[in-house]
């Protein structure tokens, strides 16, 4: 007679913290309005790197950009935009 395997229980995702403020990658398109409406290039963003764990969780990859909505006390939401990088 066989054992039954324990399941380990699912790790929830790190998306769902409620520290991790919220991440999304932008399509290509979304991306380019942004780039414009700044008047940058890609690399004048800040970086977040590839290795990151959100980063691995949306499954982004180099040269994605990420926007990031975080809660604001003065703003109310703030929205930041990093482009994904390898390490060095």
């Amino acid at each position: 007679m066989k054992k039954a395997k324990k399941e380990a229980p699912e790790e929830p995702s790190i998306l769902e913290h409620f520290l991790v403020p919220k991440h999304r990658v932008l399509p290509p398109e979304e991306a380019q309005k942004i780039l414009e409406k700044y008047r940058v290039k890609p690399r004048q963003l800040p970086y977040i790197l590839a290795s990151d764990p959100v980063v691995k969780a949306l499954g982004a990859k180099p040269g994605d950009i990420i926007e990031i909505i975080r809660d604001s006390e003065t703003a109310g939401k703030a929205v930041y935009y990093r482009i994904v990088v390898e390490e060095e």
